[in-house]
Parts: C-alpha cells; sequence; structure tokens
C-alpha cells in the first residue's frame, strides 16, 4: 500500500498528498467529483465525508424518520448531520456548549440541541434515539450517550480520543445496545459518498487559504480556531521549485 501523503513511491520519492501541484494514482484508487460539486468543498468529503457518511449507512441510521444523534459540531460533527439530514432522518446534536446550539439548527439544520452537560436536558431524551454518531476527540464520557439510546441502539465512535475511554457493561446488557467504531470507508463507498453529496448539494464549511498561511493555519488548528476545515489553494499560490 502506498499511502497518498507520508509514504514512498514506486521511484524512492515520498508522497506529498494534498500538499502536491500534481499526483500519479492507480486508476482504482480514484474518485470521480461531478462537475456540480465544487472541487474545495469536496475536498473534505474525502476524510470526514466518507467518516460518518459510512456509519449512518453501515449500520443501518439512515432510514427515513429515524432519530439519529451527532456528538460534537467540528469537522466530522458539521457533514455528518448534512449528511443524516439528507437521508431523511431526524437529527440532535449533542454538545457541551450552549452556543452551538445556533449554528446546529439554524446554518447546518439539524431538528433539536441537547447540552449534554445540562441534567435535565439529557433526561428528558432518555431512551429516544435509534442511534449515536460520536465525532468528538476529547475524553468525554460515554454513560450519558448510552441513556439516550433506544433499546437496540447503536453508539458508533468516529473521534480519536488520546486516552482510553471508560465503558460501563450494565447499560448496554440492559438494552441491547452496541457501542461500534468506524473510519473512513472503501473507495466503492467513497464514490458512493461524493456522489450522494452532488446529488444533495452537500459541501463541507471551508476557509480556502494559500499555502503560505500554513503554518498560521496549523496553529489556528490547535486552538479549534477554524470552521469547519482548511483547504489549501494548491493551484494558485503553490509555487513550483523548477
Amino acid at each position: 500500500m502506498i499511502l497518498t501523503g507520508g509514504a514512498k513511491y514506486y521511484d524512492g520519492s515520498t508522497t506529498y498528498g494534498g500538499y502536491s501541484d500534481i499526483m500519479v494514482a492507480d486508476e482504482h484508487f480514484v474518485v470521480r467529483i461531478p462537475d456540480n460539486l465544487p472541487l474545495d468543498g469536496a475536498a473534505p468529503l474525502l476524510c470526514a465525508g466518507v467518516t460518518t457518511y459510512s456509519p449512518l449507512r453501515y449500520f443501518g441510521l439512515d432510514k427515513p424518520g429515524m432519530h439519529v444523534g451527532v456528538v460534537g459540531v467540528g469537522g466530522l460533527g458539521h457533514v455528518a448531520v448534512k449528511f443524516a439530514k439528507a437521508m431523511g432522518v431526524k437529527v440532535t446534536v449533542i454538545s457541551t456548549s450552549p452556543n452551538k446550539k445556533k449554528e446546529a439548527i439554524e446554518n447546518l439544520g439539524a431538528d433539536s440541541f441537547l447540552v449534554s452537560r445540562d441534567n435535565g436536558q439529557m433526561q428528558a431524551a432518555t431512551g429516544t434515539m435509534d442511534g449515536i454518531i460520536d465525532t468528538v476527540s476529547a475524553a468525554h464520557p460515554l454513560l450519558p450517550l448510552l441513556g439516550l439510546l433506544k433499546t437496540n441502539g447503536k453508539l458508533v465512535l468516529v473521534g480519536v480520543p488520546a486516552k482510553p475511554l471508560e465503558l460501563p457493561v450494565f447499560p448496554l446488557i440492559s438494552g441491547r445496545k452496541i457501542v461500534a467504531g468506524s473510519t473512513v470507508g472503501g473507495l466503492k463507498e467513497t464514490q458512493e459518498m461524493i456522489d450522494f453529496a452532488a446529488k444533495h448539494n452537500i459541501t463541507a464549511d471551508i476557509e480556502v487559504i494559500p499555502i503560505d498561511y500554513l503554518n498560521t493555519a496549523i496553529e489556528r488548528l490547535v486552538k479549534a480556531d477554524v470552521r469547519y476545515r482548511f483547504v489549501i489553494d494548491i493551484g494558485n499560490t503553490l509555487k513550483s521549485s523548477s
């Protein structure tokens, strides 16, 4: 396997992924972007998009009328909301931050919003969700989320916390609930996701930057100061070294 970034190509050169102005790839590993999908808004879908689209499809959380929770409104969470809504699912965003409510409902189209630190709100929503896509990469308790699930509900983790999370067993066995994980997807599923995005006009919310802004962008990323993905304008700003 040759990764698109940070790997060695057949001739010994290093692959630079999205930092390249030109790439050579096996045709089996190329995704076609439909003409009506802008390249800048589509680029993050090849990672964040399929990471959230895939578990919605695989775990059957894509049926109209279902109720799905999305934990976290960030790079992953905001596209999870868009895909779930396009599938006809009722979406509740779950966040520690009350000030994300307007963004979740008015801009992303979520149906409702829960503040996970508000015990009253969480209590009122107990047993109401068919599934939850958890996009958070910070340490956080799973018990309150398990409580939101119906019997046979599924909690799917797509974020990557640095430290192990605590998993209480009794809420799982008493409601026959599932905790699962998922990451990106295969080529067939990625193409399916891109075609679905084009059909429903789904793009990532992005900030386009020139290549010489990259170090500043990384500093802003550390502070979570981006809504919700940086996209580098390689074509117009990367100067050839030759």
